[in-house]
């Protein structure tokens, strides 16, 4: 499976924080699930087009 994030980015925004490297899985986990679910959302409004709103 491809990771979604780019740990470096995340390191950089949280730049005043430590960061478990635990914490990058779960992450892209979470960001797998809101893309599914804004999919999901495009399709019952009959797009193939996922715009913000679906968000």
């Amino acid at each position: 499976m491809t990771d979604l994030i780019v740990k470096s980015a995340v390191k950089d925004q949280l730049a005043d924080q430590n960061v478990s490297a635990d914490f990058y899985d779960a992450l892209d986990s979470e960001v797998r699930n809101l893309l599914t679910d804004a999919a999901r959302r495009a399709g019952a409004n009959e797009r193939k087009t996922v715009q913000p709103r679906d968000l």
